[in-house]
């Protein structure tokens, strides 16, 4: 394998073909400051913009993406191993997030006016407040940055994007579809840094937000390195994601779903379907239609729209989620489907089941980034959901059962993760709130809350 670090920088390597795409050089840290300033002169002017001119540079800008978006697609799959398919659903969805920004930002930023308890008269204005910092995974090269960036955009505030270095490529490309909308010149600044570098960014006095998108690890390290400097942050982290399949649930349905929701780009994805908890009642039905679905996933060239499923993005996350896997065994777990390491070229890995699934086993306490599923036994609904919830993680869920209702009640009042999906599986919709609880962070993306995280709720106040 071809190695990704160089002195001073680093390789792009395609996953499935093991070869180089492209080298790159960090950045000085002269280079770092002079961005940043930048960044900072055109955010002074930006600001004074009005929503309706934002709104209609950020709807030019889901129409780049449009136009650009085979480009992207096979980009993203190149950098990452995404299958082809997934690479145009993930463009399309980036382009009506910015549809819906534009629209609905102007609503969600509009001044209100308030009657003040001594009869006189108040404004609240959502003031943009400066530079929101982006530190981004590879996992979707162009959903992770544009979640967070073109809020930031209609809000008023500049932006900076640390991408993760295997789809450096996405980031860059990223900023000429922007500036070609006519967003101005610097608004939107990658910056090709290492971690030391990227500590000076959050420290650095024009940077006045931080949000983060990766493991609990890094976010811990993160939010302590943004609150020194006592600046605002929004983790959205990894997770354990449970989805619960009930006595009384469509169990062909519940299983086809389940598949689909574990090999989702290549399974490495935070809101996903990772353990499947499945009452005693119906567990035996699930397992044999959920293990024969996985049996049919095939992994192959993601190039290829008929190929269900991509290589990993780089071979050490492969061996980590190996790794994992072998511990699970060694105190208990059971193969059921894949679980070898395939031979020849790429970062491949099967798809793969784990059964007898129990606590203490890193298949039911840790993140398994990558296609493995664990499939865990419950006495009943009720011990379902205590399972589902015996987890640091929070950040989504599944319930399966004919009854929508009490699927419902469940979420609503049970479930503590920030999503839960009922009969079906999902990643984000720009209309509702994205974001976890407990250790998959805090703060909320979408829906219109992700738009306010980095404002200044200003009160102006008049007597009458």
């Amino acid at each position: 394998m071809k190695k990704r670090k160089l002195m001073g920088g680093f390789r792009t390597i395609n996953p499935a073909t093991e070869e180089v795409i492209k080298e790159y050089r960090y950045m000085t840290p002269e280079a770092v400051d002079n961005a940043i300033d930048k960044c900072q002169e055109a955010f002074i002017s930006w600001k004074l913009t009005t929503l309706k001119e934002r709104a209609a540079i950020i709807k030019k800008i889901g129409e780049g993406l449009m136009a650009r978006r085979e480009e992207f697609a096979k980009l993203m799959t190149q950098e990452m191993g995404k299958v082809i398919k997934q690479g145009f659903q993930e463009v399309k969805l980036c382009a009506g997030i910015c549809d819906y920004t534009a629209e609905q930002g102007m609503k969600e930023l509009a001044d209100e006016e308030r009657e003040l308890s001594n009869g006189g008269k108040g404004i609240i204005t959502y003031s943009p407040i400066g530079i929101v910092y982006g530190i981004q995974p590879w996992n979707f090269p162009c959903y992770q940055a544009i979640r967070y960036a073109i809020a930031n955009l209609m809000a008023g505030n500049g932006v900076l994007l640390k991408h993760a270095e295997s789809c450096t490529g996405s980031g860059l490309l990223l900023k000429e579809i922007f500036e070609d909308a006519g967003l101005p010149k610097d608004l939107f600044t990658v910056l090709i840094i290492d971690h030391q570098q990227s500590d000076e960014v959050i420290a650095n006095k024009h940077v006045r937000g931080v949000t983060l998108t990766g493991s609990d690890g890094a976010g811990k390290v993160v939010a302590q390195k943004a609150a020194e400097h006592l600046k605002k942050t929004v983790l959205e982290l990894g997770s354990n994601d449970a989805y619960l399949v009930l006595d009384d649930a469509d169990i062909n349905m519940a299983a086809e779903t389940c598949v689909q929701g574990r090999i989702y780009n290549n399974g490495e994805t935070c809101v996903a379907a990772k353990r499947f908890v499945v009452v005693e009642k119906v567990y035996d039905e699930f397992k044999e239609a959920f293990v024969k679905g996985m049996k049919e996933i095939e992994a192959g060239d993601p190039t290829k729209k008929e190929t269900a499923m991509g290589p990993m993005v780089t071979e050490e996350m492969r061996d980590t989620l190996h790794k994992q896997l072998e511990e699970s065994v060694e105190k208990g777990a059971e193969i059921l489907a894949g679980g070898k390491l395939p031979e020849g070229k790429g970062f491949y890995y099967p798809a793969t089941v784990l059964g007898n699934v129990q606590p203490g086993q890193p298949a039911y306490e840790e993140e398994f980034f990558g296609p493995v599923a664990s499939l865990i036994k419950a006495k009943d609904n009720e011990d379902a959901m205590r399972i589902a919830n015996d987890s640091r993680f929070g950040l989504g869920g599944g319930i399966f059962s004919k009854d929508e209702k009490k699927a419902i009640k469940l979420a609503q009042q049970h479930f503590d993760t920030g999503m839960v999906f009922i009969n079906s599986f999902g990643l984000a919709d720009p209309n509702m709130p994205f974001g976890g609880v407990k250790d998959s962070g805090y703060g909320r993306e979408h829906g219109g809350f992700g738009i306010k995280e980095f404002v200044n709720a200003k009160a102006v106040m008049m007597l009458s």
